[in-house]
């Protein structure tokens, strides 16, 4: 499946930057509601330096990181009208929406996550109060789930 936005432009969205950028790609995007995305995880990762040599995986924490990364992706971009004409838009002035991580709950880790490999990462809004918002989120290698659990983020405000 093709990317709707490439690495180039989510990093014109997100403020962060290598190493922490861990998100290559978004497939999909329901407006407001739902948005799937990729994550290539290649064994030049700085993390597998120390975790663990043994044996590469990724840390729990960073595909949580990557999860939160692509839920701010689907609430900056949530005021474009027309996702098909997203290269045509100056995604900087997006970048200013991005909130925080606030909770993590009822987080299962069932499988390791390799190099090599590509997780594809779903978030889905599932209550909004104000400007939090509560999300199921999960990530996958070719569709068997390695992740899933629920994040609360907030939006930024905005003052006008």
């Amino acid at each position: 499946m093709k990317c709707i936005i490439n690495a180039s432009q989510i990093m014109k969205i997100l403020p962060h930057k290598y190493p922490f950028l861990l998100l290559d790609g978004i497939l999909e995007i329901e407006k407001g509601k739902k948005i799937i995305g990729i994550k290539n995880v290649t064994v030049n990762e700085p993390y597998f330096q120390g975790h663990f040599p043994d044996e590469m995986v990724v840390p729990g924490v960073l595909i949580i990181e990557s999860l939160a990364q692509l839920t701010a992706v689907l609430y900056c971009l949530e005021n474009i009208d027309d996702m098909k004409k997203i290269s045509e838009c100056d995604l900087s002035s997006v970048s200013s929406k991005v909130g925080y991580l606030v909770s993590v709950e009822h987080f299962k880790f069932i499988n390791k996550v390799y190099p090599g490999e590509q997780m594809i990462l779903k978030s889905e809004l599932k209550e909004s109060f104000v400007n939090l918002l509560k999300l199921h989120v999960e990530a996958a290698i070719e569709e068997k789930i390695v992740a899933r659990g629920e994040i609360l983020v907030t939006r930024k405000m905005i003052d006008s």
